[in-house]
């Protein structure tokens, strides 16, 4: 199946009744922005990566990217076309500064683009997502210079953009970097090791790439607090703009992935012939600061991945099980097979999917907003308050997103049967393409991590505490609606399950073993018990709004299913999360052995 339609009435409602779209557009900085406008460009978007980028995927799969001898990478056919065509109708100018060629729209409508560029084809989105982040760190630390130089072409699209973290030496441990950067007289650096796992590093797309290189400088500190970033440019930029010689920096090999195989993870080597010339971002020895600028923004793209590529595969799942026809279902005449989505198992599988799908646009779309909040209000309070719920949501986007993403990828090839393990069905690159998002952009063991370690000491455990009330005032408002009242049970057992594992950490927090032990249950806990909340607030949203009543009837029910069926799943996580960590570290390499 190569058919992929955007959810754009989904879309709708998280936009305008959920986040309140207008409510941002209203801000100064979005005066120029007509709102009512955002629906005809969603739908031009769906209309251009249906066609365009959707029917690419299988070919992207199949082909892959090639490195050719002399260190070019050359796209699958039609990619070259497709971005091409990307770039000139300004898909990715949509959510930036319009005084560098942007749209200047919130960022929560470029989420909602670039879920449907996800959707369609996530291994060429791939090259558009690195560049985002790679313009927002320059457009936070660069120098005036800098930003003139590089944004305009990479707001266009003309140039793209990467992240360069990863040696073969330093993984996630970023402060094991030992790339070089020597300092030159007019002011530029010499740049030189070895990067891996380079996105889009090298390909045939873009007139020029801008590399974000982490490195050291010789008298810099040990560990995170020495690490430098530059721009190191593919091609050096002249003084009119115009494009000069290549730069010292070649692609050695692309990796052969189990998934996303149309991205080119690139092997670059800097400095084989004297030196890359590099650019200094900020000041030295603050390298890792200024990208993780990039990298909270990529971990809700991330996130953002996970979920689009559950949209695709659960499109395919219906499609695929109403055409089938296996077994009788309850009910149906005898002698006849049925169609297997009338089989309780596999209506099970769907609705699982749909209703998990629908928590995370919702977290994910929240979360954008909250950025927008926090960049843009003209009130300081409102800011702080956006800041820090777009701070805990974050690992929330990542882990949650991208560990769905995998099990009900994983749960549409359920669904195929025999013909999900077949690649002519196409269903299973979904899931080779989710295994990926995991790992990127720290994996998902680094999200819960960071969600103990940090976020739920956010202003002393305010900002968890404050969300928990917000969620117990949504379960008093459904219990005024009888259809809701189930719901609203299960949402205050969560929130009190909850709430105890979260005193567990705090009263814990200086047994460094027993919180990194629960970290991980309790990542999957409370995004779970995020997901019923904003299931059971969408909901209630539909029950008071003006929808036809096949729509109310369509989220009522999708919120119901999640909060009755899927939300008691983080009872069972409590063990998990407060279990003996002593017994967990008694396993040594030889008992694991045994």
């Amino acid at each position: 199946m190569t058919i992929y339609n955007a959810p754009l009435a989904d879309i709708d409602f998280v936009l305008n009744r959920f986040c309140g779209l207008n409510d941002i557009t209203s801000l100064p900085k979005f005066a120029d922005v007509d709102s009512s406008m955002v629906g005809d460009l969603l739908s031009e978007a769906a209309r251009f990566f249906e066609e365009r980028f959707a029917p690419l995927n299988k070919i992207g799969d199949t082909v892959g990217s090639q490195r050719n001898a002399d260190g070019t990478v050359t796209t699958p056919e039609g990619f070259k076309e497709a971005y091409k065509a990307y770039v000139e109708a300004g898909w990715g100018a949509v959510g930036f500064d319009p005084g560098f060629g942007g749209g200047g729209f919130p960022w929560l409508v470029n989420i909602a683009i670039q879920e449907i560029m996800n959707s369609s084809n996530m291994a060429l989105t791939m090259a558009p997502l690195l560049t985002q982040g790679a313009i927002d760190a320059i457009m936070h630390h660069g120098d005036e210079i800098q930003k003139m130089t590089y944004l305009p072409k990479m707001i266009s699209g003309e140039w793209t953009g990467t992240m360069n973290l990863t040696e073969p030496d330093a993984g996630s441990d970023v402060g094991a970097v030992r790339t070089k950067a020597a300092k030159q007289a007019d002011g530029s650096y010499l740049i030189t090791g070895t990067k891996i796992y380079i996105t889009f590093g090298e390909h045939d797309m873009a007139d020029n790439i801008i590399h974000l290189v982490l490195a050291r400088t010789p008298d810099a500190p040990a560990g995170t607090k020495g690490i430098s970033c530059f721009i190191v440019p593919k091609y050096m930029v002249n003084t009119d703009g115009s494009l000069g010689a290549a730069n010292d920096v070649k692609c050695v090999s692309i990796e052969h992935k189990t998934g996303i195989k149309a991205s080119p993870t690139c092997v670059l080597s800097y400095g084989d012939n004297g030196g890359a010339v590099g650019y200094l971002i900020g000041e030295e020895n603050h390298g890792m600061a200024y990208m993780f600028t990039m990298m909270n923004q990529a971990r809700l793209g991330v996130g953002l991945e996970g979920m689009a590529l559950i949209e695709r595969a659960y499109q395919q799942s219906v499609e695929y099980s109403v055409l089938r026809k296996q077994g009788r279902a309850p009910g149906a005449p005898a002698g006849e097979s049925s169609s297997i989505i009338l089989h309780p198992d596999v209506k099970r599988m769907l609705v699982t999917m749909k209703s998990t799908i629908e928590a995370l646009r919702r977290i994910i779309y929240w979360n954008a907003a909250c950025l927008d909040i926090a960049a843009q209000h003209t009130d300081a309070a409102e800011r702080e308050k956006a800041s820090d719920i777009a701070a805990l949501l974050t690992p929330i986007s990542k882990g949650w997103g991208t560990d769905m993403g995998v099990e009900l990828t994983g749960m549409a090839v359920q669904i195929h049967g025999g013909m999900g393990f077949i690649e002519e069905t196409g269903v299973a690159q979904h899931y080779r393409d989710a295994r990926i998002t995991t790992i990127y952009e720290g994996t998902n063991g680094i999200q819960a991590m960071d969600l103990v370690g940090r976020k739920l000491g956010m202003k002393g455990g305010a900002v968890i505490l404050g969300l928990f009330d917000e969620m117990d005032a949504m379960h008093d408002k459904l219990l005024k609606h009888p259809e809701l009242v189930a719901s609203a049970g299960e949402l205050k057992a969560a929130i009190n399950a909850v709430r105890g594992t979260t005193q567990w950490f705090f009263e814990n927090a200086s047994n460094q073993v027993a919180v990194l032990s629960g970290a991980t249950p309790y990542l999957r806990q409370l995004s779970t018990l995020v997901g019923g909340y904003v299931m059971a607030k969408s909901a209630h949203i539909a029950v008071h709004s003006d929808l036809p009543a096949d729509e109310i009837s369509a989220r009522v029910n999708t919120g119901r299913f999640f909060c009755e069926q899927l939300l008691p799943a983080v009872h069972g996580l409590s063990g998990a999360v407060m279990g003996d960590d002593a017994l967990l570290m008694s396993f040594t390499e030889e008992m694991l052995s045994l």
